[in-house]
């Protein structure tokens, strides 16, 4: 019996994923636990395994494309059933309407208005995949081409938008990808030179603009990041807490563990959500699910983008081995090495710019958790006491929370709970 492989749910906040590349082809025979392909999703590439001995049959997703949690992404059956299948194929012409059909071949047809009925399939069992089209396109066009009338070709899907941004026609476009393709560099060199003509009879200095797609980790970080916006109500709170004490502490025992701000202020949340566990959750469509466990993501800046590494149990966690655990992922995610199970599951996920100087923000929710605690800089401020006045160590949080999951007082109290560890950092320790 044919089995169907779905992209499966790695963690509650994946709602789709890319696929990077295919271990396995039609025809060839897989064994159970076996890696068949393998998936982009929560900004790192994971593997999909084969449920069941067997042979691929057919691959419906193709390579690049993006495609929703739960969607099939190949068929897997036995060697009898492929058998049976070929010994049909060969005793009985198959009606072209039954032909197999590679997703990315029938919409490159559709876009070329080619009749599929009329193409010959290479691919297994017959099937039709895009180099089929392609040829069946290049078929077309040979005969009636001419310099007046530009020959059409495959376009990747990065550069048909990139022309469309920015009004170029593709028919004027050199392709430089197999086969001619057009893709998203052979674009930006049209943008390029169209941005900055030279006038005639005029000498200028001319400048290069670099266009980045948004595709890889920085469109995951994008799409994520409006999907935050749009489905939830986001609020930010913003307090200014002395941190005089934690600032000494951390000088103590920077030496001998080698801690961050990011450390305490990892430990002092905590803390702070075992004592109000409402805020340690998720929102899944009109449901609030309360976490047990508290996994607090920790912001890391890539050139490519933002990834949030999770460290686990911190509430049950030493300082000593938060320290640890947050150099760890951090050297993981610059080394792009992090392992799926290490950037999901975050309950509750905080963000420092103090280092970039920043005094205070809005940060955007990691979907499906309901908020997220901003890092400013620490500075200094003149504080009134009872001997006159003093220099004390200063440092902004801002705390942005769904309102959906829960109110204002509920959550100031959760910050002012922040607060009053890191004013009294004592317990950290």
């Amino acid at each position: 019996m044919a089995t169907e492989i779905v992209l499966p749910q790695w963690s509650m906040g994946m709602a789709d994923g890319t696929i990077v590349r295919w271990l396995k082809q039609e025809g060839e025979a897989v064994k159970e636990g076996e890696p068949l392909v393998e998936v982009e999703a929560a900004k790192v590439t994971s593997e999909v395994e084969a449920d069941v001995s067997g042979v691929l049959t057919r691959i419906l997703v193709e390579e690049g494309e993006t495609v929703p949690v739960r969607t099939t992404l190949c068929v897997i059956g036995t060697p009898e059933e492929v058998k049976a299948s070929l010994s049909t194929r060969i005793s009985a012409p198959v009606p072209p309407s039954e032909v197999q059909v590679t997703p990315v071949a029938r919409r490159l047809a559709k876009d070329h208005n080619i009749d599929l009925s009329l193409v010959k399939g290479s691919g297994p069992n017959g099937r039709i995949v895009i180099e089929d089209v392609q040829r069946a396109i290049e078929g077309v066009q040979r005969p009636t081409h001419s310099p007046e009338t530009p020959m059409e070709v495959q376009v990747i899907p990065a550069a048909r938008r990139l022309a469309k941004e920015h009004s170029i026609n593709l028919s004027h476009v050199q392709g430089s990808g197999p086969g001619g393709r057009i893709t998203a560099e052979d674009v930006q060199r049209v943008i390029t030179t169209s941005s900055h003509p030279t006038p005639p009879m005029q000498v200028t200095s001319s400048t290069s603009e670099k266009v980045i797609p948004l595709t890889g980790m920085r469109g995951t970080v994008a799409r994520r990041m409006q999907q935050s916006l749009q489905t939830s109500a986001q609020v930010t709170l913003v307090t200014e807490v002395d941190v005089s004490t934690l600032v000494q502490l951390r000088e103590e025992l920077k030496p001998e563990l080698g801690l961050t701000y990011t450390d305490l202020i990892v430990k002092a949340v905590a803390l702070a959500l075992k004592e109000h566990p409402r805020v340690n959750a998720w929102v899944e469509e009109e449901s609030l699910h309360l976490i047990q466990d508290i996994n607090i993501g920790v912001a890391v800046a890539l050139d490519e983008g933002l990834i949030v590494p999770v460290v686990r149990n911190a509430d049950r966690k030493s300082l000593q081995e938060i320290v640890h655990e947050t150099a760890r992922l951090a050297q993981s995610a610059r080394e792009g090495s992090l392992m799926r199970e290490e950037v999901t599951g975050s309950t509750f996920s905080v963000s420092n710019l103090g280092m970039y100087g920043i005094d205070a923000f809005t940060p955007i929710i990691n979907p499906p958790e309901i908020a997220i605690l901003g890092i400013g800089r620490i500075s200094e401020k003149l504080v009134r006491v009872s001997q006159g006045a003093e220099w004390h160590h200063v440092i902004t949080l801002s705390l942005t929370f769904d309102h959906r999951a829960i109110d204002g007082a509920p959550a100031a109290a959760f910050l002012q709970t922040i607060g009053k560890h890191l004013e009294d950092p004592a317990g950290l320790t």
